[in-house]
C-alpha cells in the first residue's frame, strides 16, 4: 500500500513538472505572443481617450492690416479675408489703416504685443517696411504680404507674398492697346490715371504698360497723374486732362476700375463718347466695370482677383503646421473685352 502511494506521488510530481515546463515553453509560442500583443493593444485602445475628452486647441490668431477701403475691389478683398477666416476657424484681428502706413505700423506692433500666430499685411506703399518687419521677426511671428508687394533689403523678413502679378497686368493692358489700335493713324495720344503715389500697383502696372508699348513711336503719352484709386479723384483728374488736351486723347489707361468709372463721367460731361471717342483700358474686374463693358463704355478690363482670403488662410494653417511656403503665390487672372463681357458679368462676385 505504501509502495503504491509512493508511485502515485511520484507520477503526480512528473505531471506538475511537465505542465509547468509547458507553460514556460508557451512564452515562446508565436500564437501566444500574438495573443499577448492583442491584449496590450486592446488595453491601449481602451485606455486612450477619445478626441472629445480634451477641449479643442485654441484657434489660430491672425492679425491682418488692411490698407483701406478706397474701392469696390478693396471692399471685396476685405470681405474675402473675413469670410475665409470664419470658415477656417481662424480668429481674425482686423485693422483698417485708412491709407496710412503709420497706422499699419501701429497695427503690426499691437499684433506683436498680443502674440498673434501670424501677421498679414496689405501694404499701402511699396517701401519703408524693413524696420517694422524686423520687429515681427524678432518676436518670432511670421509675416505674409498680401495683394501689393513691398521693396525691402532682406526678403527673409516675410515668408510669402500672395497676390497678383502687377507688372504682368500692365503688360496685358499694353498688349491689348497694341492690338486694338494696330490699324489706327498716328499719333495716338494717351493719358494714364495712376493709383496711390508710391504704391506697388501704381509703380508696377505703369512699368509693365510702358515697357510693352516702348518702341512703338505712334503712341504719345500726353499726361499721367495719380488719382488714388478712387472714383472721385479719377473724375477730377480726367476732367483736367480733357481741359488740357481735349480731342488729342484717344486712349485712357486707368490703373483700376473706380478711377475708370470716374473718368467715364468726366468724358461724357465733356461731350465725348467713352469707349468710342476714347478707348478705355482698366484693371480690376468689378461688376460695375463689367456693366460698362457690356455698354461698350470700357473696352478692356485686365482682371486683378481680390478674393485672396482662402489663399491667406491656407497659408496661415500651413505655417502653423511647420510647413514651408513658396516665396510667391500668384492668383489666377484673365483679360476681358467687350465681346466677353455679357457672358461674364453675371459671374462677378464683387
Amino acid at each position: 500500500m505504501k509502495r503504491r502511494l509512493g508511485w502515485y506521488i511520484f507520477g503526480l510530481a512528473i505531471v506538475i513538472l511537465l505542465t509547468a515546463s509547458g507553460c514556460l515553453a508557451g512564452d515562446n509560442n508565436p500564437s501566444n505572443e500574438q495573443a499577448i500583443e492583442a491584449e496590450w493593444q486592446s488595453q491601449d485602445n481602451a485606455e486612450e481617450p477619445s478626441a472629445e475628452v480634451y477641449p479643442p486647441a485654441r484657434p489660430l490668431v491672425l492679425g491682418f492690416s488692411q490698407l483701406g477701403s478706397e474701392s469696390d475691389w478693396r471692399e471685396a478683398n476685405t470681405t474675402s479675408i473675413k469670410e475665409a477666416a470664419e470658415e477656417a476657424g481662424i480668429e481674425l484681428l482686423f485693422e483698417n489703416a485708412e491709407q496710412s502706413q503709420e497706422k499699419q505700423f501701429e497695427a503690426i506692433r499691437s499684433f506683436i504685443e498680443k502674440r498673434v500666430d501670424v501677421i498679414a499685411v496689405a501694404p499701402v506703399v511699396h517701401s519703408g517696411w524693413d524696420e517694422i518687419l524686423k520687429e515681427a521677426k524678432q518676436a518670432g511671428i511670421p509675416v505674409i504680404i498680401t495683394d501689393r508687394s513691398i521693396d525691402i533689403d532682406d526678403p527673409s523678413l516675410y515668408v510669402t507674398h500672395i497676390g497678383a502679378d502687377l507688372y504682368e497686368e500692365g503688360v496685358k493692358a499694353g498688349k491689348y492697346l497694341l492690338d486694338k489700335m494696330r490699324d489706327q493713324q498716328a499719333p495716338i495720344g494717351f493719358v494714364e490715371l495712376r493709383g496711390t503715389e508710391g504704391s506697388s500697383p501704381s509703380i508696377q502696372r505703369g512699368k509693365g504698360f510702358q515697357n510693352t508699348i516702348t518702341g512703338h513711336d505712334e503712341y504719345k503719352l500726353l499726361d499721367s497723374e495719380a488719382a488714388d484709386f478712387t472714383m472721385e479723384k479719377g473724375k477730377q483728374v480726367m476732367k483736367g486732362f480733357l481741359q488740357e488736351h481735349g480731342s488729342e486723347i484717344r486712349v485712357l489707361f486707368a490703373h483700376n476700375d473706380d478711377m475708370a468709372l470716374g473718368a467715364i463721367e468726366a468724358i461724357e460731361e465733356y461731350g465725348l463718347r467713352p469707349g468710342k471717342d476714347i478707348v478705355i483700358i482698366s484693371v480690376d474686374g468689378t461688376r460695375k466695370a463689367f456693366e460698362k463693358l457690356v455698354l461698350g463704355q470700357i473696352n478692356c478690363v485686365v482682371e486683378c482677383n481680390p478674393l485672396l482670403g482662402p489663399n491667406v488662410m491656407q497659408a496661415v494653417q500651413e505655417l502653423a503646421a511647420g510647413r514651408t511656403l513658396p516665396k510667391r503665390i500668384v492668383s489666377s487672372e484673365s483679360v476681358f473685352t467687350e465681346q466677353m463681357a455679357e457672358k461674364e458679368v453675371g459671374n462677378r462676385k464683387y
